[in-house]
């Protein structure tokens, strides 16, 4: 995994990695459409830190799975690293989610069969990398969690930020371009959610890693360069720094 300082530049010096051009997303229900985003606009510098945050029903998480490419937008644009990701097929978006962007999940979504080692080298699995290049990657990120002594631990025989962590490093081993993390600490006591916030804030600072955060928590967003807020579908402060 690539060691990069770009978070250590400021705003200005930085490029823009994801830009949100007008964006508009509805669902159906029944005969009702039911808009969820209207007519979002901003933009997320390269190595930057940021948290959506809103009350429920808001649109927040709808908007990250936009970001992420796990949703389509109805209308505008959505350009990463200057591809615009809207165009793209089902397929072809698939293919690039897979190279360009981490997940992290509120509950994990950790294979309850498979080891730690095992559950972060899924996503290798498709890659074509060798057997030898997939255990180098995994022990890598493994190791940057501190989990290189729980890496033949099952889910069930690991604390929930434990899990979170192996989540975190599956999320890593590709080396995206992206995290994204929808209510990453949601589901840990707050001694776990700190350790949480401290290895994203990690990634952000010494690998240049940009990081975008739905959170209900104030004190996890705090760990942010900048939060946003949703309200019915609306960006209410896309320019917001936090103080």
């Amino acid at each position: 995994m690539k060691n990069n300082h770009s978070a250590d530049l400021d705003e200005g010096e930085r490029h823009h990695i994801v830009e949100l051009i007008s964006v508009s997303k509805s669902y159906q229900r029944g005969s009702q459409i039911i808009p969820v985003l209207e007519e979002i606009t901003f933009s997320i510098a390269e190595g930057e830190f940021l948290a959506l945050m809103g009350p429920s029903g808001s649109g927040k998480s709808t908007l990250l799975n936009l970001i992420a490419g796990i949703d389509s937008v109805d209308k505008g644009s959505i350009l990463v690293k200057g591809l615009d990701i809207s165009s793209l097929s089902e397929s072809g978006l698939a293919s690039w989610r897979s190279a360009n962007v981490g997940l992290i999940f509120q509950f994990y979504n950790l294979i309850p069969v498979l080891t730690a080692f095992e559950n972060v080298e899924l996503p290798l699995l498709l890659t074509g990398l060798s057997g030898r290049r997939r255990k180098e990657q995994v022990e890598t990120v493994l190791s940057l969690v501190n989990l290189t002594d729980r890496m033949d631990h099952y889910p069930s025989q690991l604390s929930g930020g434990q899990q979170q962590r192996v989540a975190i490093a599956r999320a890593m081993v590709t080396d995206p371009a992206i995290l994204v993390a929808d209510e990453p600490t949601g589901d840990l006591d707050r001694a776990s959610a700190v350790e949480i916030l401290s290895f994203m804030d990690r990634l952000v600072k010494e690998f240049g890693k940009t990081i975008i955060m739905v959170t209900h928590d104030p004190k996890a967003a705090e760990n942010a360069h900048r939060i946003i807020h949703l309200e019915k579908g609306v960006l209410l402060n896309p320019s917001q720094q936090k103080a």
